[in-house]
């Protein structure tokens, strides 16, 4: 599944950031635990240099309550082996757990905090990570805008915070093109991705055919299904006529189903889910850098024959 979704103020927001980053000490990146590496933005990794020297980055893995526990610490080890980064479980409303990012902050500026000047940090996203719920949670009050929809912040603000932090709010954004199909259905499920642009069905049939191999009695012990139910579409079916998607004829409504389906694993009703780990994901980036190698093959290919 290819989904391109860049809108105009995206681009805007990563102009801004350019320009603002000379002045950061330090960049915040709210990434979801469900999806912690298709949740970060690559277009960060390359904002975090400036003249060849690499900004500190703390990734804040957002929403551990919605994932799986030992997938997230398995995340926060794989993260704290990176260069200049840490890595800090946390959800938005534990208000406790997010003192921790002040302290954290403060202790990878020590130039700063030795001149008794505030730490500036940038926090960065992409949209729907809960960026906005965990800057009113580190302020005390609310100051961003919180919305279950996609990008809901759309201009740059400048927080103060208590404990010597100033905090540069920024837009979510999106990267121009997703080349990892495996992360566009995942963006897609979690909602990060507008729902008006997406295609129900498709992301449906991936996240049942994930659980099915990684979660396999998760979907049969929730709706009541036979334990043999092993096929995405049958399943998809049988979940279908238990919550009673039926159609003309007694046939089931995929599209019903599907909605039912996603709208069940973003309520995090089944428990919590992590859609990928640290192993399956540098597979896939394997194959993704094949399929741009052989994209920039078969590009130069033409350029030359075009030249005869």
């Amino acid at each position: 599944m290819s989904i391109q979704w860049y809108p105009g103020h995206m681009h805007k927001a990563q102009k801004e950031i350019k320009q603002a980053l000379p002045k950061i000490d330090l960049i915040i990146e709210v990434i979801d635990a469900r999806i912690p590496y298709s949740s970060a933005n690559p277009v960060i990794a390359s904002l975090s240099e400036f003249k060849g020297m690499a900004k500190p980055i703390i990734k804040l893995i957002n929403k551990t309550d919605l994932a799986d526990p030992q997938q997230t610490e398995v995340w926060r080890e794989y993260f704290e082996k990176q260069t200049a980064m840490a890595a800090l479980p946390v959800t938005g409303h534990d208000t406790g757990k997010l003192k921790k990012i002040i302290e954290l902050a403060r202790k990878m500026a020590p130039e700063r905090v030795e001149k008794e000047a505030n730490v500036r940090a940038m926090i960065m996203g992409i949209p729907n990570v809960g960026k906005s719920t965990i800057i009113n949670g580190l302020s005390g009050r609310k100051i961003a805008k919180v919305g279950n929809e996609p990008a809901v912040t759309q201009r740059q603000q400048r927080i103060d915070l208590p404990g010597g932090v100033t905090l540069f709010d920024t837009p979510g954004i999106l990267w121009p093109k997703i080349e990892n199909d495996h992360s566009s259905f995942r963006l897609g499920i979690t909602g990060a991705i507008k729902d008006t642009v997406l295609n129900y069905d498709e992301i449906a049939f991936y996240l049942v055919e994930y659980l099915l191999e990684y979660y396999p009695e998760l979907l049969p012990g929730h709706y009541g299904l036979d334990e043999s139910c092993s096929q995405t579409l049958d399943c998809i079916e049988a979940i279908g006529r238990k919550r009673g998607c039926l159609g003309s004829g007694g046939r089931v409504d995929l599209d019903k189903v599907c909605k039912i389906i996603i709208k069940d694993f973003r309520s995090a009703v089944w428990g919590g889910i992590t859609l990928e780990t640290p192993s399956m994901v540098e597979k896939e980036l394997v194959e993704v850098a094949e399929k741009i190698r052989l994209k920039e093959e078969k590009k130069a290919a033409r350029k030359k024959k075009r030249r005869r």
